[in-house]
């Protein structure tokens, strides 16, 4: 017979550095306030679970009038506390102390001064009972200790009277945001001795309702009278049983993680513009992040040892039951390439995105999935006015970005975004000028590399449609090679620019569907983080693509000896025609005249190499007219496909990323809540 055991849940360590990574990952994009709280929380547990775990830290706090030094009194056996009718009477916290023996680091920590060695026969071994000032207090320092104190004690006791149990003080500012710390929290109603038996249970039946509905079900209520005695065997019974358990720490420290965890699933935005944009440069130039995400807890130990007197602000609790966090609709998946591979989750550490130091524990061993940039086919006929609505419209399979996004939900439009972006920066950065200068200048350059001699410097009057736009410019001093810098394009009109602003808004907007407020933001953000920076890279892109389209064919050589042969032969006829004119002229005797048929060879070498060069250029020219089309359907394509990296690589990488931050983000947070 098999025994089925319950599946632990992950450990406290694992827990608190999946909120750290979480704060990490959404700093910039969450607000500070959740992100700052988060990571105070993550310092303060640290400290806690380094200092005594032996001993457990229970405070008593309430109204002013509720009875807290008294019943903090009979609890220690003895008047440690001064009891009066003067408010308030409590006016800095002290500590009753069950063998306080190593609780002095502790309560360093605390920042309690005044410390009670009791003798009490109660089995109270490590109990540090804390006497907190009024939360209510007229004074503000003393609700400010109380605030302060309430975030770092391990147990938690409310103590109320039957006047003031309802008071909305406590249940809106208190009871009701710390609803995830029931586990570690205590009700007692004191001063029932002022009331009938009958009464006592219907403030019991009321305070219990009132509970209830602050999400605190569950949490013990007991009727106690510190002046009588009344409850008080029940209330020793149930602080000894949570002492000797010495699990109200931990308890303790899971709770505020699940709510800073809740907190930064329902945190708003980060305050000011470009936060998104900022964080991605500073990701692309190489800059660390300025906090690990998966630091070690030890780290967060020795980072408070330099100031171990006071804790870091807590994070504020949001108010009432705490919103799911949303799933991510749009994926890094589908912004992948269809070749990239699937990532799978996990909790590890080792984790690196977009070039930033992040260390991790959630979703190791993701395997950075492969991006294919494939160019599309551009239409026949690429020449004069029809290269440019050729090159524009053909978007055919020249995606450089991924397929759809996956799960279905935003899926349908993603690749059409995608061809979009790279259709309108194609034309924002003067493609079709530059096929169609590309068919030119091809055209140009075999005349003048392959026409017939006697005419083709001619050709070099005109201006090669290629130098023009500073594509093959000869670098100085380097003939073979040629220069890539800044072309001379045209720029991109304001309908142009438009259309490619029009394209990077739709990106953002399609990833960024269905995905929480502040990631929204973030992802239509990452969209424009590198904007600024299009126009030269897509620039320089083009440069470096047409360099190809400046190399001379092969065959250009063969025809050019050719030319030169025939022209040779011709110029030899040509000297012989006129030799044979001279001497006829000083009246020589002629040689004899070696004839084809009836015709001189002088005249056939003349004519035939006059006749055979006008015709191999034209052959020539026709096979460059066609060479042209051939090398602009290329540098279409090719085009395309350097623009579409581009494209990918300043728009569609950096929501990529995001979409990426935001996953591992909830799984740190899934994790953090567990």
């Amino acid at each position: 017979m098999k025994l089925l055991r319950r599946k632990e849940g992950p450990s406290l360590d694992t827990r608190l550095a999946a909120l750290l990574e979480a704060a990490t990952l959404g700093e910039g994009r969450l607000s500070e306030q959740a992100v700052s709280g988060a990571r105070a929380v993550a310092e303060r547990a640290g400290v806690r679970r380094r200092l005594s775990i032996d001993h457990t830290v229970a405070a008593l706090a309430g109204a002013t009038g509720s009875g807290k030094s008294s019943l903090y009194n009979a609890l220690a056996g003895e008047e440690l506390a001064d009891v009066g009718v003067t408010r308030p009477t409590t006016s800095t916290a002290q500590a009753a102390l069950w063998d306080g023996e190593g609780s002095g680091p502790l309560l360093d920590w605390l920042d309690i001064p005044q410390r009670h060695s009791t003798t009490t026969e109660a089995d109270f071994s490590g109990l540090v009972l804390l006497d907190l000032p009024d939360h209510d207090s007229i004074r503000l320092s003393h609700r400010l200790e109380v605030d302060r104190l309430v975030e770092l004690v391990d147990l938690l006791v409310w103590v109320v009277d039957p006047q003031k149990y309802a008071d909305a003080a406590l249940h809106e500012r208190y009871l009701r945001p710390l609803a995830g710390h029931r586990d570690v929290m205590l009700v007692v109603l004191n001063q029932v001795d002022r009331l009938p038996a009958q009464a006592v249970e219907r403030c019991l039946r009321d305070l219990r309702r009132l509970l209830d509905e602050d999400g605190l079900t569950g949490v013990p209520v007991l009727a106690v009278s510190a002046r009588t005695g009344t409850g008080l065997n029940e209330l020793r019974t149930l602080l000894g049983d949570r002492v000797s358990e010495r699990k109200s720490w931990s308890a303790r420290l899971a709770a505020d993680i699940t709510a800073a965890a809740d907190h930064l699933a329902t945190a708003g935005p980060a305050t000011g513009e470009g936060q998104v944009a900022r964080s991605w440069s500073r990701e692309v130039k190489g800059a660390d992040d300025a906090a690990a995400a998966g630091v070690a807890v030890d780290a967060v130990d020795a980072r408070t040892d330099a100031e171990p007197g006071r804790p870091a602000a807590a994070a504020a609790t949001p108010d009432g039951p705490p919103a799911p966090v949303e799933g991510p609709v749009a994926t890094p998946e589908g912004l992948r390439s269809a070749s990239g591979g699937a990532e799978p989750g996990g909790v590890a550490a080792g984790r690196s995105a977009a070039g930033s130091a992040e260390s991790g524990v959630v979703a190791a061993g993701r395997a950075a999935a492969g991006r294919a940039a494939s160019g599309g086919a551009a239409g026949a006929g690429v020449s004069g006015a029809g290269a440019a609505d050729a090159v524009v419209e053909s978007t055919g399979a020249g995606s450089t970005g991924a397929g759809s996004w996956s799960g279905g939900r935003a899926g349908k439009g993603a690749a059409g975004w995608d061809r979009a972006l790279t259709g309108a920066l194609c034309a924002a950065a003067g493609v079709p000028v530059v096929v169609e200068a590309v068919a030119k200048g091809h055209r140009h350059r075999a005349v003048v590399a392959t026409g017939w001699p006697l005419t083709r410097w001619l050709r070099r009057f005109r201006p090669d449609p290629l130098r023009r736009l500073r594509i093959g410019v000869a670098q100085p001093g380097r003939p073979d090679r040629e220069l890539v810098g800044r072309t001379s394009v045209p720029g991109a009109s304001a309908v142009q620019r438009a259309q490619v602003e029009t394209a990077i808004r739709d990106v953002g907007e399609a990833a960024a569907s269905g995905l929480p407020g502040p990631w929204a933001v973030a992802v239509r953000q990452a969209a424009r983080a590198r904007s600024d920076e299009l126009a030269d890279a897509v620039d320089k892109a083009v440069a470096k693509t047409s360099v190809g389209a400046t190399r001379r064919p092969r065959w250009w050589r063969a025809v050019n000896v050719l030319q030169w042969l025939v022209f040779a032969t011709m110029l030899a006829g040509a000297l012989w025609l006129g030799g044979l004119f001279g001497m006829d002229y000083l009246r020589l005797p002629q040689p004899p005249l070696p004839t084809v048929g009836v015709v001189p060879w002088p005249t056939v070498l003349l004519v035939g190499g006059a006749l055979a060069g006008v015709l191999i250029a034209v052959l020539s020219r026709l096979a460059a007219w066609a060479g042209g089309r051939r090398r602009a359907r290329r540098t279409a394509k090719a085009l395309r496909a350097a623009i579409g990296q581009v494209g990918h690589a300043y728009v569609l990488e950096p929501v990529e990323a995001e979409l990426d931050r935001h996953a591992r983000f909830a799984e740190a947070l899934e994790l953090a809540r567990a």
